[in-house]
């Protein structure tokens, strides 16, 4: 057995500057804030990474956290909120001045995107998209027709995130994972991954049941109550107190930054 255990720093330190940095978790669930603020400090001290394109298929506090930071230049996600606290505030902020770019993903794009690279192919047909405006904005998705019945479709490009981060219940040392019922594309996220990497609640010698089988894992790294202040359900509800006082109180980079040097003293 391969023991891939790596501290939250170590397992930070691997994140290259100008990648795609696909965040596992939905909305305010089971979100990998632990490894967040690691990154952050190593932004802090070396200003590496970088450019990253953010890659999530909900995005939430774990993400504007980045784009506040001024780590992120290009986002794709179909949702950029706090749900009932609120926009978040750093993505709103850049987005409404164009110095972020966007990229238009809806759920049938992501989803189809990452399973067309889980099974090892260009692209992924879909009607998805048809008779909307969304080709106009996205000119690298393209059309196809399918061979059989002669009907035009999207075809929505392959996905393939160069570094997976997802936030676990419980891992074994050697890469086991289990995330519960609310999985959202974690285990596509986990396929298509170049590097994946594993925080977990607990570290257990091993599973006889994982979500996420080790041959899919290169890190796994302790972080206890690592999704907080989102929930990480059966373990312990969201903080609505604090995902509140962050929603209320960061505006603006000078805001941001005043709540950053609490964050990262956590």
């Amino acid at each position: 057995m391969k023991n891939k255990l790596l501290t939250l720093e170590e397992a930070a330190d691997l994140v290259p500057a100008d990648v795609m940095l696909a965040l596992g978790g939905m909305t305010l669930y089971r979100r990998p804030i632990a490894f967040v603020r690691s990154l952050l400090r190593r932004f802090q001290r070396t200003g590496e990474p970088g450019d990253l394109t953010l890659l999530s298929f909900t995005a939430s506090l774990e993400s504007d956290l980045l784009v506040g930071a001024r780590m992120v230049r290009r986002v794709r996600t179909c949702y950029f909120g706090m749900e009932i606290f609120g926009l978040a505030p750093m993505f709103s902020y850049y987005a409404n001045r164009g110095e972020i770019e966007i990229v238009e993903e809806t759920e049938a794009s992501l989803s189809f995107g990452l399973n067309a690279q889980a099974a090892t192919v260009g692209f992924l047909p879909g009607r998805g998209w048809l008779g909307t405006d969304l080709p106009r904005l996205r000119p690298d998705v393209h059309t196809v027709i399918d061979p059989y019945s002669g009907e035009e479709l999207i075809a929505f490009p392959a996905i393939h995130p160069d570094v997976t981060v997802i936030h676990a219940l419980r891992a074994d040392p050697e890469g086991n994972a289990q995330i519960g019922n609310n999985k959202g594309v974690d285990e596509e996220l986990a396929i298509t991954g170049k590097l994946v990497i594993i925080t977990a609640e607990e570290i257990v010698p091993d599973l006889l049941k994982a979500d996420i089988p080790a041959p899919f894992v290169h890190v796994v790294a302790h972080a206890p109550r690592g999704a907080s202040p989102t929930s990480c359900h059966p373990l312990y509800p969201l903080d609505g107190k604090a995902l509140l006082t962050y929603a209320e109180s960061v505006s603006d980079p000078a805001s941001f930054e005043e709540f950053l040097a609490h964050f990262l003293t956590g």
